[in-house]
Parts: structure tokens; C-alpha cells; sequence
């Protein structure tokens, strides 16, 4: 069974080039430039095994969107990567509180980046 990841980031080059990446090892992807969209797709039916969260997006960020994936029955057990450019540790805290399952900072270590996905898929 091929695995789809949701990628949210309101930077279409950083969706181009994680999809590139992704694709080429076999993942099925949605992307999505705003987080509010990807709640709706979420709650949509669509079935994903993974979202790959930009923390920092204008109107809602990351941060909202996440703790609404997770307080929203039908859609909290989608695990959510946070992936953002803010990397000092107290950063990855604020992720994880916010509920995300994971964190990887930009720019993205590919390999990282999968570890975290095949751990949570």
C-alpha cells in the first residue's frame, strides 16, 4: 500500500521540491498552501498517512492548525511532522506541545525527514 503524505507550506517551492523527494521514493502526495485547506481535507474522507506542517504560514499557522488536527476527533489520529526554519530547541518543544508527533527544521534533511515519516506510517 503506497503511503500519502499531506504537505502544507504556504511556499509552493518548498512543496515542488519535498514532492519531488517524496514522490521519487514511492509516496503518494496532496499539498496545500494554507492550513485552513488542509483541515478541510483532512475532514474531507481523504486518507493520509502522514501531513508535513510549515509552523509558519500567514492567516492560520501551524501551530493553530495543529492543535485543531488533534482536538478534532475524526482527523486527531493523523500524525502531524512539524517542519519549520525555527530551529533552536525550544522551538521543537512548542511543536510537540502544540501536538505535533514529530519536527524536523529547515532546510530539510531528506533522510530525517523519512526516518520521522516511517516512524509514525
Amino acid at each position: 500500500m503506497n503511503k500519502k503524505i499531506l504537505i502544507v507550506d504556504d511556499d509552493p517551492r518548498n512543496i515542488f521540491a519535498l514532492k519531488l523527494t517524496l514522490k521519487s521514493r514511492g509516496y503518494l502526495i496532496e499539498s496545500c498552501t494554507m492550513a485552513q485547506e488542509a483541515i478541510e481535507m483532512l475532514k474531507s474522507g481523504q486518507q493520509f498517512s502522514v501531513v508535513l506542517m510549515d509552523m509558519m504560514m500567514p492567516g492560520m499557522d501551524g501551530y493553530e492548525a495543529v492543535r485543531i488536527i488533534t482536538n478534532t476527533p475524526e482527523i486527531k489520529e493523523v500524525p502531524v511532522i512539524a517542519v519549520t526554519a525555527q530551529a533552536m530547541p525550544e522551538d521543537r518543544q512548542k511543536c510537540i506541545q502544540a501536538g505535533a508527533r514529530d519536527y524536523v527544521s529547515k532546510p530539510i534533511d531528506v533522510d530525517l525527514l523519512i526516518k520521522a515519516i516511517e516512524k509514525l506510517t
